[in-house]
């Protein structure tokens, strides 16, 4: 993992995080370290990219705006809120002056997937809390998150810890090695969210009422299967794998011809991963409004697998907006079809972006090469058109109340 040309190779495929310019970072240790080059060169992609302020992510076209209203969901925030201030209430004031940011703060833009080892995160991590307050951090996903998303979020930590027993006890991993951060304060009425950072596994929450943007949301893991160590048998993205397969088998020969970018995937193919909050990114592949019934329910539980992943509730408030805009939505692959292949997929329409990679195996060390593999799998959800983050909701209450 730390060969450094394969760092560099990552580089153009991943996001990164720093330490705020406005906040002590009180871990107490004065120990000098070699300077990385990998960790350096992050950085400096991530305030380079900061210099900008948040655009999003649109076409070239750029095809709407006002897709995104502040309107009642019917479904209470309030667990949430209550866990969120049950997880502060137990800080200690250093650790709430390094886990608190203003709603608006660049925090929310500060997240990597990359390992430890060459990128600083901000806030408090889960290793360093006492058992309480680690009780209080995983109630805050519990209520935000549905049972499988929680599972999924424990499942991914654990695969730190088997790199951790791969790579020699290797400090860069571990299972509680992931950073909390608050952006506001709490509220039912105002802007407020969290945000989760780590190795794998990022989440960012925004809430306004009972209104939830779960977006960006990166999601990963290596090894994928896990047949050894602590964690033997743990496994991961089987069915975001299989049900892509399964659609784009499920296409004709000239469905899929229109759907494939390239047959040929031999890297990395994601595109919206960190760093990425700001560009152009065009339909490709095929539209949706081309399917049949049958096809088109295979993408919609394929989509569903992602949102699936929010509390109950406001799952089906984000699927009912990913089937008003159904058939502007389109699906793409690189990649072969058989039954053992290694591809990519992308499910992009005005109100939700999806990506899912079999990435080159990185982590597990003694591969026999490093082509894209089944054992290492990053996936990422956006919400296109300006509102991750929630920006688009939050710009409109500002708006709306004059801040």
């Amino acid at each position: 993992m730390k060969n450094v040309n394969l760092l560099i190779l990552l580089l153009a495929f991943v996001g990164c995080k720093q330490l705020s310019d406005h906040k002590e970072n009180n871990n107490p240790t004065d120990i000098v370290e070699e300077v990385n080059p990998v960790k350096e060169h992050l950085a400096n992609i991530e305030a380079e990219a900061l210099k900008e302020p948040y655009v999003g992510i649109f076409t070239e076209k750029r095809y709407s705006t006002d897709l995104f209203k502040i309107s009642s969901t019917g479904v209470s925030t309030l667990p949430i809120q209550k866990a969120a201030d049950s997880f502060l209430n137990s800080l200690s004031p250093s650790q709430l002056q390094r886990s608190t940011f203003d709603i608006d703060d660049k925090e929310w833009r500060k997240w990597c997937n990359v390992d430890n080892g060459i990128y600083d995160r901000q806030g408090v991590n889960i290793k360093e809390l006492t058992s309480t307050q680690k009780t209080n951090a995983f109630k805050l996903i519990q209520e935000s998150l549905s049972a499988k998303g929680l599972q999924l979020s424990k499942d991914i930590m654990k695969t730190d810890q088997t790199l951790k027993e791969l790579n020699n006890g290797s400090s860069d991993y571990d299972e509680e090695l992931y950073f909390f951060t608050i952006m506001g304060k709490p509220s039912s009425t105002e802007p407020w969210g969290w945000q989760l950072d780590g190795h794998h596994l990022v989440i960012n929450y925004f809430i306004l009422g009972d209104q939830v943007v779960m977006s960006p949301v990166f999601m990963g893991g290596e090894p994928i299967i896990t047949t050894s160590g602590k964690y033997k048998g743990n496994t991961l993205f089987q069915d975001e794998q299989n049900f892509g397969l399964a659609l784009m088998q499920s296409l004709t020969q000239e469905q899929q011809k229109e759907t494939t970018i390239s047959n040929v995937k031999t890297g990395n193919n994601n595109v919206t991963e960190t760093i990425k909050d700001n560009i152009a990114l065009n339909y490709e592949g095929i539209q949706v409004s081309k399917f049949s019934n049958e096809q088109r329910q295979k993408l919609l539980d394929l989509i569903y697998l992602y949102i699936s992943n929010v509390r109950e509730g406001h799952d089906k408030v984000k699927m009912e907006e990913v089937i008003g805009h159904i058939d502007n939505t389109w699906f793409s692959w690189v990649g072969e079809t058989n039954e053992d292949a290694v591809f990519y997929y992308r499910i992009h329409s005005p109100v939700v972006l999806i990506e899912f990679d079999h990435q080159r195996v990185v982590g597990v060390p003694n591969a026999t090469d490093r082509k894209p593999s089944r054992n290492h799998i990053h996936t990422i959800v956006r919400t296109p058109n300006g509102n991750d983050y929630g920006k688009d909701l939050l710009k409109q209450h500002k708006e709306k109340h004059h801040h």
